[in-house]
């Protein structure tokens, strides 16, 4: 990992591609969730941030470049926005598995309240979002 930013509401990590960035991005999740007093939906934040990463990483990230993954919390700390900003084209959606594929964002779009992609130059930004419950 590269770069890491932590303000009191946002943090954020520079990964590589490389396949130990996710295991890195899952544990800068749960440092940031544990410091926010987010244990209530660690488990779910935390799978969400593994499943972006790792498309972000097969998916979305050209050799010599990495992503960029953003938590922040808003609304006086009853939310929180998860980001996984990657270099890569393509728009990512919902699918069928195909085999041992194919589940990511199944999985983001069971375990949090919403989520979506939107555009940066280059690629894409995926994101999805939390309250506490």
């Amino acid at each position: 990992m590269d770069k890491t930013m932590q303000h009191e509401d946002l943090r954020e990590l520079f990964c590589r591609r490389e396949r130990r960035s996710v295991a890195a991005a899952r544990e800068f999740a749960r440092e940031a969730l544990s410091a926010w007093n987010w244990a209530a939906r660690a488990d779910d934040i935390t799978l969400c941030v593994s499943e972006l990463a790792t498309n972000a990483l097969v998916h979305g990230v050209p050799p010599g470049r990495g992503y960029l993954l953003r938590l922040w919390l808003y609304e006086q700390g009853a939310a929180l926005r998860v980001e996984v900003h990657d270099s890569g084209d393509g728009r990512p959606g919902v699918r069928e598995p195909d085999g041992e594929s194919g589940r990511g964002l199944l999985l983001v779009d069971a375990l949090a309240d919403t989520w979506g992609v939107g555009q940066r130059d280059p690629g894409k930004v995926v994101w999805c979002a939390f309250t506490l419950r």
